[in-house]
């Protein structure tokens, strides 16, 4: 029997619960897989707390990203067999030990990278991929500000940045985490606690402020972050870490500066079959050139999926997080 968490009603850590499930074969056009390891991401508390609506409602599996081998197909599937390594950004319900899952959301994962790896750097890989090549193609003529750089996302974005010619400024909030920012390509980091982060901006660019400001924490860093813009700057709002962004009126915009914003998420960039493997294919590209790393720097059991959220929530962790089944 398989072993999952399932979520059954909404709220704390103390929700996530381990159980055994029966799995059924998989339907047409599905993958079974044995899942080797399992990403952990902020938007799995979204949905734990109800800030984001499960689909199938409760009880609900939580987990986007993971990786593993097949070990089944189902009828209609023709881009992967039994023993093929596999990896996922996108797919409800991770967080178990074996699953079925939809073979278009499925990438194969190339030799050179592992599969614990490939569990975490999917779905914050190919977030790094939309944000910095598609969502603003940032060049050696961009200067960026990156908050929260040194999570999971903020890790990988920072080297990939730097290896597109940027000048990369981040936030963290502790010595520890602005020296791993540092090790991990960002040129400037500051320290939200203890730093007004938009007068230190102001002053690295020279008053001029930034072409573009990627936002994962939302509500406190709202609406600063659009201080540290330039004129024309966009700002990308594409997490809540903190809380969501309050409505606001647009006319803030053309207040600071004819400013741009979006709100963008993995999802639309990935709804084709070559969309979702091109962005794939590029993750894969840049981590094998060896111009990102990606650094697991915790491990917990699926079982403790738990303490795995307080931690991911107290800002215990840094970098890439993994649930072990």
């Amino acid at each position: 029997m398989a072993q999952a968490i399932v979520v059954r009603e909404l709220g704390g850590p103390e929700v996530l619960k381990l159980e055994g499930v029966t799995l059924s074969p998989p339907g047409p056009g599905e993958v079974q897989i044995r899942q080797v390891a399992v990403g952990l991401n902020f938007i799995d508390v979204y949905f734990r707390t109800g800030l984001y609506k499960s689909a199938s409602g409760l009880p609900f599996v939580p987990g986007k990203e993971g990786a593993g081998i097949v070990t089944a197909v189902g009828d209609g599937v023709s881009l992967f067999g039994v023993g093929d390594r596999v990896a996922y950004a996108s797919s409800d319900g991770a967080y178990a030990s074996e699953r079925n899952v939809e073979a278009s959301q499925l990438v194969k994962v190339p030799d050179g990278i592992s599969l614990e790896t490939a569990a975490a750097m999917m779905l914050k890989g190919m977030t790094a991929q939309y944000l910095l090549n598609q969502t603003f193609q940032v060049g050696p003529e961009t200067t960026l500000l990156f908050h929260a750089a040194a999570g999971g996302v903020g890790l990988i974005a920072g080297q990939w940045a730097k290896a597109l010619g940027a000048t990369v400024i981040g936030t963290a909030g502790s010595q520890d985490k602005i020296d791993l920012a540092l090790a991990h390509g960002y040129d400037h980091v500051i320290n939200y606690r203890t730093d007004d982060f938009v007068a230190r901006v102001k002053e690295l660019t020279d008053g001029k402020g930034v072409d573009v400001v990627y936002d994962s924490v939302g509500k406190d860093t709202y609406p600063a972050s659009l201080d540290c813009l330039k004129s024309r700057g966009l700002w990308v709002s594409f997490g809540n870490s903190s809380g969501p962004v309050d409505a606001f009126s647009i006319g803030i915009l053309a207040q600071k500066g004819s400013l741009f914003a979006t709100r963008p998420t993995l999802f639309g960039y990935v709804q084709t079959r070559p969309a979702l493997e091109a962005c794939a294919n590029s993750l894969f590209d840049i981590v094998q050139s060896n111009k990102v790393r990606i650094n697991i720097n915790q491990t917990y059991p699926l079982a403790d999926a738990g303490r795995a959220h307080t931690d991911l929530e107290t800002r215990k962790t840094s970098g890439t997080t993994l649930l072990i089944p």
